[in-house]
This record gives C-alpha cells, structure tokens and sequence, in this order.
C-alpha cells in the first residue's frame, strides 16, 4: 500500500504534464479573440510552452543527477504553480507567453524525471506499468483539461480558470514531494549505499527483494566506480545502440502527429463542420477519455506482451487512422463526415495510448547505464521536446500549405517511417532488472534463468 501510494504521487508529475499541455486547445478557442491573435500569433502561445519545455529538459539530467530526483521534482512542482496563477491572471500577451514559458519549464523537467523515477523505485517484474502510471496520469490530466475546457467554456473569461485550475495539483505535488523518499539508485549512486538500503526496505516486500537488488547496485557502482559520468560519456561507442533508440523514440513519438490533436483538436473539430466551441470541445473530451481508457489498457499488458509488441501494433494503427482522417478531409467537411473525422481521431488516439505514448517513456527509464541515465534521459527529452515544438510550430502553416488532407498524408507516412525504425532497432526489455538491461545493451552476457534468456534484448 505504502509503495502504490507513493508511485501515485510521484506520477501527479504526469497529471501536470497532461493537464498544462491539453488545456491551451481550450483556451485558445477564447485567448485568440481575447489578444486578437493572427495565425503566428496562436503558435506562440501554444509553442512557448515547448520553448520551456525544451530548457527544462536540458537542466533536468543535471540537476538530477547531481541533487536528486526527490528536491529538483519537488521545485519544479512550485515552479508549476507559479506559471499557472501567472497565466490566468495575464492582461497582456507578454505576460502570458512568459507564464507559459514557467509551465513549459516545469513539464520539460516533469516529463523526464517523473518516468525516471518511477522506474528507479520500481520492482523489475512491475516496472513496465509502474512507470506506465506517468502516461496515465498525463492522459488524466489531457482529460481533465477538456473537461474543465467544458465547464468554463461560456464563462466570462472562463479561459483564465481554465489555465488557474493548473496551479491545484502543483501543489499536492509539491506537499507529496516533502515526504517522498529518494530514489534508491541515486543514493546507491552516491555512495549512499546505507540510505539506498533503507528505501529499498520501505519499498520493497520481502528481505529477499532488497538484497537481490543492493547486489545489483554493488555490481553496477564497483563498474562505474561509484562516480557519475560526464557529459561526453555519452558519445562512447557502448552507448550508441541506447541513444540510438531513445532519439528516435523520441522524434518519432512528435513528428507522427499526437501533439497537433492534443493543441488543436477543438479548431479540427470545428474545421471538419462541428457545430460550435463548446461541440467542438466536447468532443475533443470525449478523444482524451479513449486516452486514458486505452491507457489502462497498456498498463495491463505492458509487462505481458512487450515494449515491442505494442510498440508496432499501435504504430500500425496510427498508420491507418492517419490515412483515414486525410481521406475524411479530403472527400468534404460536413455531415457524416465530420463524425468520420472524430472517430478518426479517436482511433488514432488510442493506437497512440496503448503504445507510442507510454512506451518511449518507460524504454527511456530503462535502457541507460545509472552512470549516465539522467543526462541521456535528458537528451532524449530534449530531443523529444524539441520536434514536440517543430510540429507545433509547423502545423497550421502545413494546412495552409497542403491543407487538411495533406498534412495527415504525411503524418502517416513518418508513421510509416517509425514503424521500420522499431522492427528494427528497438530492443525487448521486459522482465529485466536496469542492471541487466545495461548488460545485454553494452555486450556483456548477463547471468539470466532460462526463461527470461528466451527474450531477447536485442533487436530482432
């Protein structure tokens, strides 16, 4: 009970990952009237959060690695609230591109170390939806920003709620966060040994568990000897098949499309004829419950099938669902066709969920060395923030320019695209302690039973 409560405060990290970055598709709808925003305009607003994110994920890894993942979670957490309450109070455009950047800043770091940490508290047999809970929880928050979206949606500026409301769970965050314990691998990682024994003892079931796991952390510090790599670690030979994989994750998990739905999904709704705002929202509502729900679902069989497995049956799908939601757009923008384009959507959303969306979060946490996991998480965020903001960026104008039905036409084949990449490049990791995953990743044979020998870590 101890261990579930504090993997569900850690994850709020993911709430306020989902929440901060599906409430703008709301708000927008009334911001944009509110400043009189031009096209540029709306993509800043909606894009600064990517700029911040983008710099939280450069500082995380090293103030992770070099203060803990407990205190740099517990600060970007009031980081969270002071953006939030910035924003809604905003009277100019200045003052709320700026809170945003705080926001944007704050999930950068969140959606590196909320993963992070999670794995690093987690039993290698449950690790898959321990670590899973932060995609739950950024589908939750999504969720709930449609839905408080709704609510406020005929409210005198209702959009300064929508953007307040964000400032809530940053502080149960932050509340949560003062009684957390730290990560035991980053204590063990800082010669910590006695403190890192203590907190396996509290997360752990049985004394059997805490000293299989102290003996991979001996084995792995008398490895690295007990010191944390620099930066320029990273371009050793060794770790290219990881940073290989966690990189192209990580651009494929934007440039397949998943954030033009999240930002712009109400203005899709309205384009493809739904009646008004508050239709449109609710729809996109109705998309971000399908979010969660298949989210669930990945919790369930993550640990059973694979990070493979689902990897290429939800890229197969998003796949499809692109090309239907080019072909909707492209036959006509009313009647049953506006339906087409929800259900569309909501395909696509799901094939997202119970895969791409939880997956790269969760194979990032597990295929670096300790020596180097917060710096090459880091990377791989970074990476992943930065096409996030690309795509961002680039979507309107790619509608100007090839309209609707184009710009999903291509969506879909980068799709495409991510599908060759993890056939062939990406590794099975199901079942492994990070310490043998480190192993089989850099070479070295690890010592396993038969039946976990049977699945193989590299790529197939």
């Amino acid at each position: 009970m101890q261990f579930a409560l504090i993997s569900a405060t850690a994850a709020l990290g993911g709430l306020l990952f989902g929440y901060d970055t599906g409430v703008i598709s709301s708000a927008l709808l009334f911001i944009r009237t509110v400043f009189h925003l031009s096209t540029a305009g709306q993509s800043l607003v909606a894009g600064i959060v990517l700029v911040g994110a983008v710099i939280g994920a450069v500082v995380a890894g090293t103030l992770s690695d070099r203060f803990g993942r407990r205190r740099v979670i517990l600060v970007t957490a009031l980081v969270f609230v002071i953006g939030a309450l910035s924003s809604a109070v905003a009277d100019s455009v200045g003052v709320l591109v700026a809170g945003r950047l705080l926001i944007g800043i704050g999930i950068g770091v969140a959606s590196m170390l909320t993963p992070l940490y999670l794995a690093e508290i987690a039993p290698a047999a449950s690790r898959g939806a321990v670590t899973s809970l932060n995609q739950l929880c950024i589908t939750l928050g999504i969720l709930v920003s449609y839905l408080v979206g709704y609510a406020f949606a005929s409210t005198p500026d209702g959009w300064r709620w929508m953007l307040g409301v964000g400032a809530v769970p940053g502080a149960v965050l932050a509340a949560g966060m003062l009684v957390l314990p730290e990560s035991p691998r980053w204590l063990a990682g800082h010669n910590r040994l006695p403190e890192a024994e203590a907190v396996l003892r509290r997360l752990r079931a049985s004394a059997d568990e805490v000293a299989i796991e102290l003996a991979s952390l001996r084995t792995d510090l008398l490895r690295g000897d007990g010191k944390l790599a620099p930066w320029s670690a990273l371009l050793e030979p060794h770790l290219r098949p990881a940073l290989i994989v966690g990189i192209g994750l990580a651009m494929f998990q934007q440039i397949t499309g998943i954030n033009t739905v999240i930002y712009f999904a109400p203005q899709i709704f309205e384009a493809a004829g739904l009646s008004s705002a508050s239709v449109s929202i609710l729809a996109t509502a109705g998309v971000g419950l399908v979010n969660v729900v298949l989210t669930l679902v990945s919790i369930w069989l993550i640990d059973r099938v694979g990070r493979r497995v689902l990897l290429l049956w939800s890229l197969g799908g998003m796949a499809v669902t692109l090309l239907v939601l080019a072909a909707g757009f492209a036959v006509g923008t009313s009647g049953a066709s506006a339906w087409i384009t929800v259900l569309s959507v909501a395909a696509y959303v799901a094939f997202f969920a119970v895969g791409l969306g939880p997956v790269f979060w969760l194979l990032i946490a597990e295929i670096f060395p300790l020596a180097v996991r917060g710096r090459a998480m880091s990377l791989a965020t970074i990476s992943n923030w930065g096409f996030n903001l690309v795509v961002t960026i680039t979507f309107l104008g790619l509608i100007d320019l090839f309209g609707r039905a184009g710009t999903f036409l291509i969506y879909a084949v980068l799709t495409l695209a991510a599908v060759a990449f993890t056939a062939v490049l990406v590794p099975e990791t199901k079942g492994r302690s990070l310490e043998e995953i480190e192993d089989a990743l850099e070479g070295r044979v690890p010592s396993l039973p038969p039946e976990r020998v049977a699945v193989p870590l590299r790529s197939r």
